[in-house]
């Protein structure tokens, strides 16, 4: 079993790519949706049960989203026989890391950002001046950021096919199992 975990910041293209695994027919699930992580406060480690949509001024210093760590504890035991995606991104992101077989790092520049935040539909976070600020903050330290802990940095500006396509070719250098690589495009081959 490999478990994968494929991040980069709000807007880097997750989601999209979550989709385009499970079109191929491969086990991904999003960390956003799917019930692996969650708002809490900061100072009191409560989960918020009802956030704002869009967020106040100020409310982003205080509250933080977290990935559960028990959650992803489940899916490795959930997935033993196959590759499993997690794509999402959490602040305590360190505290799962060790759960996971190899990091995928979606990053892509600031424009792209800011288009991609304002026209999706998947989800509003972006599109509030203060969520649009944090996001564009943390855009030029995310490729970095993740480069230091060794994961595979995969430039999300490009069509979602070829992006998927890297993130494949990065499990295939991993397990050596060329059934999910680029080779595959067709989609009926698991990794």
């Amino acid at each position: 079993m490999t478990l994968v975990w494929v991040t980069g910041n709000s807007g880097s293209g997750k989601s999209t790519v979550g989709a385009v695994l499970r079109g191929r027919g491969h086990v991904a699930l999003d960390a956003d949706e799917d019930g692996f992580s969650r708002w809490i406060d900061r100072a009191t480690g409560e989960v918020v049960v009802d956030p704002p949509d869009p967020v106040p001024g100020g409310w982003l210093d205080r509250y933080g989203w977290a990935i559960v760590r028990e959650r992803v504890e489940a899916l490795v035991e959930e997935s033993r026989t196959r590759v499993a995606f997690l794509c999402g991104s959490a602040e305590n992101e360190a505290d799962v890391l060790d759960l996971f077989d190899l990091t995928v790092c979606l990053v892509i520049d600031d424009d792209t950002l800011r288009h991609r935040l304002a026209t999706r539909t998947t989800n509003t976070f972006g599109r509030h001046p203060e969520e649009l600020a944090a996001a564009l903050k943390w855009n030029p330290l995310t490729q970095p950021m993740y480069e230091g802990r060794g994961a595979t940095v995969i430039d999300a500006s490009r069509p979602p096919a070829e992006v998927v396509d890297g993130v494949l070719d990065a499990v295939q250098k991993l397990t050596g199992d060329t059934r999910g690589s680029s080779a595959d495009r067709d989609g009926h081959g698991s990794v």
